[in-house]
């Protein structure tokens, strides 16, 4: 390396801006050398003796590095004038340009944020790219940004087939596991693929994220797999620069903790040094595609100029430190092998690098006149697409009767044939007619197959459709979502399970932080459709306590671009969820469609044996529009009850006492859909209403409740008499206690007597 910064430290090296201090370095560095080159070698001779990496790779690899750098320099100094909006850079990790080097395009990349090298690289694979520009508009979060259309600085690119990432932290591992167990599952079934079929998967992430629960749980699933001979053609890489913004990793721990894990195949390769670390990288590319396994490359880097422009490391960071990172700066070391080689000598170095210079300052301030986002309807358009009559027409559209009949058995088993039947079976039918459908259809989950789920739901769907297509999952509801990510993300249609509705909170941020942000921020470019199936609220008996019984729904309500639906009745839930996969299909949707517990197996209404919760099988082509509503008794206007799931056949029974007791004509309003609420369907039901009562079996506080009164409120019918009749805000306990908290039908029969009393 060359001898950058001496010791003691010289006065005009304190306090300086440390972006300042690297560049001065870099340049400092170049003039001063005073060594005797080789010859300078041809383009396709090693560019020092015994390195794997030619001359003329060099030579572009140094560039992509040299613009990777000049990128952080432009954001630290535009920033200030408030030009660029992003200053998380990548310097001290330019090294990963040799992983676009050793990739191909198609190989689908889920990046570090440090990994501007890296975008450069790549560009070089596909004519017409131009990676400076395309960078200037995503710092400068411009609408003309090709990535996120303004909404984020991301590394992301369609054309070269990198997904675009959030900031939270190792989330994009599980589906980047996911994607790479999508290509195996792809080539099986048969179905066309949008890369090619030996493509490997690149997620790379920094060495504290490794400690991440989130990159647990997608090491271990890559090993689990491998372990049972499944291909798995992901290569995971860590990019240690030992730091997690001001939070030290232990000396040695990734290569301790990685290298000797069963199902995990561990190659180490110096990032800091292009002529040095090339063949280990390439090594790792090559047995990651040819033996379809897991592979973890621990990449060594270092971190220059702080975690980003606001973090001062001179504050928390000796300055000794400091000088002796910025000294095992790569670029140093690249610009001293073109100089030993002969490949360049420094006004050459010195030349590509203010050249660069010039042209990021030149696109960034280009980029800062170029359009911005200007309302809020140009920023949400892509968040959630939606052609209503393309998803009709897709949800109405019926596999031929040949197709059906043989599905089921013959034309008398046709489930249209059958007598009315209750929700359980409705769902299983309905899961055997998308699963004919669409062959590129998936499920999935715990319980799944064999057992066909705790509920017998999914009961017989593997002796149909195989278990390539029908199959259990391990117990990890972070990687079940995340492999319905990686499985949209090919092509396919994931329909995963989630088995109870408390299990999916700690699995959340993949919808919420991942799934439902995809076409968002990569402004509808990647998509990934998927229908996941959740098992929950209350009035389950005898069974579970709270996680078998949880009754809240909070968590989903606010999550931009997500589709809740939640039937109470079998033949609302074949239409709903053929709506919900045509949604999928069409717009690339998000849907979680929550089903009842303790409705699948209700058979009556009223009395025992009175039949009157079962329901004939819609007709082929019967499909629902999202946001519409069922409504009973339409024209009784006394007393108006708005509620859902469980609420549906409680309210039902409470409008025959209210009617007893009140001599009042009671409306019954099924939601139906839950995310989004149908604003102008609640205010059109309240429209003719004397009164109202809001049924909401979720907990009072967040409530779907809430949402309905708003609607009412906003749409100018504050003035009627409202009720609300909610759970309580509680977890769920054993047994009989469990109803203390959960409305009923004698809590809706009193709030209607309350309203009674109202003048």
């Amino acid at each position: 390396m060359f001898a950058v910064v001496p010791d003691p430290i010289p006065a005009r090296m304190r306090g300086l801006n440390r972006a300042e201090v690297c560049d001065v370095n870099f340049l400092e560095a170049v003039r001063a050398w005073r060594g005797i080159p080789r010859p300078r070698p041809a383009p396709d001779a090693p560019i020092l003796p015994g390195s794997t990496l030619t001359a003329a790779g060099f030579g572009e690899l140094f560039e992509s590095q040299l613009l990777s750098r000049q990128l952080d320099l432009m954001a630290r100094v535009l920033r200030v004038q408030n030009k660029v909006f992003y200053t998380i850079g990548s310097s001290g990790h330019e090294g990963n340009a040799l992983l676009a080097r050793a990739c191909r395009h198609t190989d689908p990349a889920f990046l570090h944020y440090r990994s501007g090298a890296f975008m450069a690289e790549r560009a070089r694979l596909v004519p017409g790219m131009d990676p400076v520009r395309d960078a200037a508009l995503s710092f400068a979060a411009s609408a003309e940004d090709p990535a996120s259309g303004g909404r984020h600085k991301v590394w992301g690119s369609k054309p070269l087939w990198v997904l675009p990432q959030t900031s939270t932290i190792a989330s994009h591992l599980p589906k980047a596991v996911g994607t790479a167990l999508a290509i195996e599952s792809g080539r099986r079934l048969s179905q066309p693929l949008p890369i090619p079929a030996d493509s490997i998967v690149m997620c790379s992430f920094g060495d504290a994220s490794a400690n991440h629960a989130t990159a647990q749980t997608a090491f271990n699933t890559a090993m689990w797999s491998a372990y049972q001979k499944l291909p798995v053609p992901i290569l995971f890489v860590c990019e240690d620069n030992g730091l997690g913004i001001s939070v030290k990793t232990p000396e040695g721990w990734i290569a301790e903790r990685f290298s000797r894990q069963p199902g995990l195949d561990y190659f180490f390769a110096d990032g800091l040094d292009l002529a040095a670390g090339h063949a280990q990288v390439q090594a790792a590319v090559e047995h990651c595609r040819r033996m379809r396994r897991p592979t973890f490359l621990h990449l060594r880097t270092t971190r220059l100029m702080g975690h980003a422009g606001t973090d001062f490391e001179v504050e928390w960071r000796a300055l000794a430190e400091l000088c002796a990172a910025e000294a095992q700066d790569p670029l140093l070391r690249s610009a001293q092998i073109a100089l030993e080689s002969g490949w360049m000598d420094a006004a050459g170095v010195e030349a590509a690098y203010e050249t660069l210079r010039a042209r990021c300052m030149a696109a960034a301030i280009d980029a800062d006149t170029r359009p911005k986002l200007q309302t809020l309807q140009e920023v949400v358009t892509p968040l959630a697409p939606y052609t209503p009559a393309a998803v009709q027409a897709e949800a109405e559209r019926v596999a031929p009767i040949e197709a059906r009949q043989a599905l089921y058995g013959g034309a008398d088993a046709l489930p249209e044939r059958q007598p009315p039947r209750h929700l359980a079976i409705q769902i299983n039918h309905a899961l055997q007619e998308l699963l004919g459908k669409y062959p590129q259809a998936l499920l999935f989950g715990e319980d799944v197959a064999q057992k066909g789920g705790v509920y017998t739901v999914t009961r017989d769907l593997l002796r149909r459709f195989g278990p390539r297509r029908v199959f259990n999952t391990l117990l990890d509801e972070t990687m079940i979502l995340g492999m319905a990510q990686g499985l949209a993300n090919m092509g396919m249609l994931p329909i995963p399970e989630i088995q109870y509705l408390a299990y999916l909170h700690n699995a959340i941020d993949q919808v919420r932080g991942e799934a439902c942000s995809l076409q968002f921020f990569s402004n509808d470019q990647f998509r990934n459709p998927m229908l996941v199936r959740v098992a929950g609220l209350g009035y389950q008996k005898g069974f579970g306590g709270h996680f078998h019984n949880d009754n809240s729904i909070t968590a989903l309500r606010d999550i931009p671009g997500l589709v809740v639906g939640c039937p109470s009745r079998g033949d609302d839930a074949v239409m709903m969820l053929r709506t919900l996969a045509a949604l999928a299909r069409v717009d690339g949707r998000v849907a979680v469609f929550l089903e009842p517990i303790a409705l699948y197996m209700t058979k009556d209404l009223h009395a025992a044996g009175d039949g009157q919760w079962l329901f004939d099988y819609p007709a082929p082509g019967q499909a629902l529009v999202l946001g519409e509503g069922r409504v009973y008794a339409p024209d009784a206007s006394d007393l108006v009850i708005f509620t859902y799931g469980n609420g549906v056949p409680m309210a039902l029974r409470a409008a025959v006492a209210i009617e007893q007791q009140l001599g009042w004509q009671v409306r019954v309003v099924d939601l139906r859909w839950l995310v989004p609420l149908n604003a102008a369907f609640i205010g059109a039901q309240a429209a003719t209403a004397q009164r109202v009562l809001v049924l909401d079996e979720g907990r009072q506080s967040g409530g779907v409740g809430e949402g309905v009164i708003t609607a009412l409120v906003e749409a100018g019918h504050g003035h009627l008499p409202v009720r609300r009749v909610c759970g309580a805000d509680t977890y769920t306990p054993l047994a009989g206690a469990a109803m203390f908290g959960l409305p009923s039908d004698n809590a809706v029969i009193g709030a209607a007597l309350d309203l009674a009393q109202e003048p």
